[in-house]
């Protein structure tokens, strides 16, 4: 039977795990409802519930989204300077909120927002706080949050445990986790507070708000993903991946090869020191497959790699691999897309690679 939403002014539930909601308005940062379906788990495993934080206006209707992807509660923290988002503000109200309820974990994304938040409410908590994990679990006999991130520039995967401070912390890359599937009518508890901020809390005023006016689509929201590495031999050379990307509608990424020889911005590395991707088709052009970035791209759907050497690691994870020259094979797959699109009246039909090996 499903539960139905209801409001309470009551304290909650002692030990849960929270997952900070970020959001601007009704916009919800993807990575937020990863968390909640990630929460959900870590919580059954430490027999609590799941809860999301919502701090500022609009956390009444984004309550029925969080419950539908798994949280049984919702806090909804609302009051003057809480909007725009600004990091004293809602440190204060984040810390006082965790000192009435006590969880005993808190998430929140390892965007800019996240990471800037987390780490200001750590310090006020007394409590650790790993950054920018790739993994989490609970250890089955301590309970303990396991925190898994990359070290020592991703050579190494550190596990970070919390064991003498509460709640123990962690922001989490975007894309690590699956999202949820949203479970219409899924309820939950609502509890609702106002908190009083110190008129000290706020340190910076937002005088205006420029949004990106780039064209480049977000690795995060991807469907596809052209990735370059070392042997693409220049940065000249990515334009050949930026053709292929605007034909089939996706974006480019790279390796860190790539990114360390300054041929691309660290923004679009993917891998365990830059960003986890899930698109439905990824392309690895002149890509070795170092462990390093088959972390950041292995959920991929498919994968397709080009590489001219036939012992490449980036074959063992590939559904399509073409042995060759990544300067041949790139424009004429760049012609058969056109190809089919052009068959398919321009519209881009329903375009299917099916040249090379399959694994």
């Amino acid at each position: 039977m499903k539960k139905a939403a209801r409001r309470s002014g009551g304290d909650g539930g002692d030990g849960e795990v929270w997952v900070v909601v970020e959001h601007e308005g009704p916009d919800v940062a993807p990575v937020s409802w990863e968390l909640i379906g990630e929460a959900r788990a870590l919580a059954k495993e430490l027999g609590v519930r799941a809860a999301a934080v919502i701090i500022g206006a609009g956390g009444r209707e984004l309550a029925g989204p969080a419950f539908s992807r798994g949280a049984a509660a919702a806090y909804l923290v609302s009051g003057p300077k809480l909007d725009p988002y600004s990091s004293d503000p809602h440190c204060q109200a984040l810390v006082g909120l965790a000192a009435r309820h006590k969880p005993q974990i808190i998430l929140l994304g390892a965007t800019t927002r996240g990471r800037d938040l987390a780490s200001a409410a750590a310090t006020e908590l007394e409590t650790g706080l790993t950054a920018d994990c790739t993994a989490l679990s609970i250890d089955p006999e301590k309970k303990l949050l396991l925190q898994t991130r990359p070290a020592f520039g991703g050579n190494v995967m550190a596990t970070i445990i919390t064991p003498n401070h509460q709640p123990q912390m962690a922001t989490v890359r975007p894309g690590v986790f699956p999202p949820p599937e949203p479970v219409p009518g899924d309820g939950g508890d609502i509890i609702a507070s106002r908190p009083r901020l110190k008129t000290t809390a706020v340190s910076v005023k937002q005088l205006e708000f420029i949004p990106d006016s780039g064209n480049e689509i977000s690795l995060q929201g991807a469907k596809v993903i052209v990735a370059g590495g070392r042997g693409l031999k220049a940065a000249r050379n990515f334009a050949l991946l930026e053709e292929l990307a605007c034909e089939l509608g996706g974006a480019v990424a790279a390796s860190r090869a790539a990114v360390d020889a300054g041929w691309i911005s660290a923004q679009r590395q993917v891998g365990q020191t830059g960003q986890t991707v899930r698109p439905v088709l990824y392309f690895a052009m002149g890509i070795s497959g170092a462990v390093q970035h088959l972390a950041g791209m292995q959920a991929s759907d498919i994968v397709v790699a080009v590489n001219n050497d036939p012992e490449a690691p980036i074959f063992e994870v590939a559904d399509y691999g073409i042995v060759g020259d990544l300067f041949a094979v790139t424009p004429t797959l760049i012609e058969e897309v056109k190809r089919r699109k052009a068959s398919a009246g321009g519209n881009g039909g329903a375009l299917r690679i099916e040249t090379g090996t399959q694994k």
